[in-house]
């Protein structure tokens, strides 16, 4: 007999809730904005249509992504308590809000909007932060630096000027998930690999490389958000895209290519690089800048996402890491999407036509993890154990 679904267990742990509930939001999002930017759908939104999609996309969706993650790994990484329960259903509550007051805050004053959207991430830097402090984890601060990193250009993109800090904040997304995902990749990969009694040696990573593909995306985040000549950061773009396509070799993804729980990271984290390659024509002004906002948006950020979410939902709930039916071939719409959507940047396909088949590929994608995964994340766990 399987266990019932309730409320109680979507707030039994972090990932549950905000995990489920970003992927809804996410094929939300997509599906509104297409007819909306196509003339056939007016909506009470609380600001500008590309400055609401921007926003949802970027903070809407990414922000639950990052509560889901972060609060669930940091209690495994510190050993404590998880955040749960009544507290965990008021984040989420926040978080909720947030997305309400934008998408039907017309008429609503600017700041309540705005203040109820700033205030959700750090609520969750603040629970993650005192864990790290308390356990005195001190190498886990990069990620909450990151995370504040976010959260000003959240403010500034909200506050000062949407089109600077939008591509400032995916680029500090991209860093965040140069972070996270060097230190799941590589090591998710070699267990792989060992466990089918092949060379795990072969997933290297070298720690001073590791470094450097932080620091020069950083200085990309900084060069865009300060307003550096164009072709400064043309330059810090290509040397970020150098550093880190170096670092993806060396982990070799293409030894784990019959694993798509796997190779979806791998493909994901290659859009970066491509996506600062992008961003160094558009400075340079051989291509729109849109080109590498997609890839960097819809390739990387939401393929990580896809996957990431994927795999910890399984592994969390004490299932075995197989993944269900049908999630394959979302891995395969959404960087199809990705795909689409940058060809239609460069004007390869028609406008409206690569919207929509785009789009399409993204909600699609995202529907399917929501009908795998819904009676997964909203069940106990396989295995009893508590979470």
């Amino acid at each position: 007999m399987k266990p019932s679904a309730s409320l109680s267990t979507l707030v039994a742990y972090p990932f549950r809730i905000f995990f489920l509930s970003l992927a809804i939001w996410a094929l939300a999002v997509v599906a509104l904005w297409v007819p909306i930017i196509s003339g056939q759908l007016q909506w009470p939104l609380a600001w500008p249509a590309l400055v609401w999609h921007q926003h949802e996309m970027l903070f809407g969706v990414l922000n639950a992504a990052i509560a889901g993650f972060l609060l669930t790994a940091v209690c495994v990484w510190t050993n404590t308590e998880r955040l749960h329960g009544g507290a965990l259903l008021a984040l989420w509550l926040v978080w909720l809000a947030g997305r309400l007051l934008a998408t039907f805050g017309q008429g609503v004053p600017e700041m309540i909007v705005v203040g109820v959207n700033l205030v959700f991430l750090p609520l969750v830097m603040l629970d993650a932060g005192w864990r790290i402090r308390a356990a005195r984890q001190h190498r886990h601060l990069i990620v909450l630096a990151v995370l504040g990193l976010i959260w000003a250009m959240q403010a500034g993109f909200l506050l000062v000027s949407p089109l600077r800090f939008a591509e400032a904040a995916l680029l500090a997304t991209s860093l965040l998930m140069m972070v996270i995902g060097g230190r799941i990749t590589p090591a998710f990969s070699r267990n792989w690999l060992q466990r089918q009694g092949r060379d795990a040696a072969a997933v290297r990573t070298i720690p001073a490389l590791e470094r450097l593909v932080i620091v020069t995306l950083l200085l990309v985040v900084l060069a865009v958000v300060t307003g550096w000549p164009a072709q400064l950061v043309a330059l810090l773009a290509v040397l970020a895209a150098s550093t880190g396509g170096v670092r993806l070799l060396l982990w070799r993804g293409w030894l784990v290519r019959a694993e798509p729980l796997l190779w979806i990271l791998h493909l994901s984290l290659w859009w970066i690089p491509v996506a600062l390659l992008l961003l160094a024509g558009a400075r340079l002004g051989w291509w729109p800048a849109s080109a590498w906002l997609h890839a960097a948006g819809v390739g990387a950020m939401g393929g990580l996402i896809l996957g990431v979410i994927a795999r910890v939902s399984l592994g969390h709930t004490g299932r075995a890491l197989v993944l269900p039916g049908g999630m394959a071939m979302a891995f395969i719409l959404l960087h199809a999407g990705a795909v689409i959507r940058v060809l239609t940047a460069f004007t390869v396909l028609p406008w409206k036509a690569g919207v929509v088949i785009s789009g399409l590929c993204w909600v699609i994608a995202f529907a399917l993890f929501v009908w795998r995964y819904t009676a997964i994340l909203a069940s106990p766990r396989v295995d009893g154990k508590p979470g």
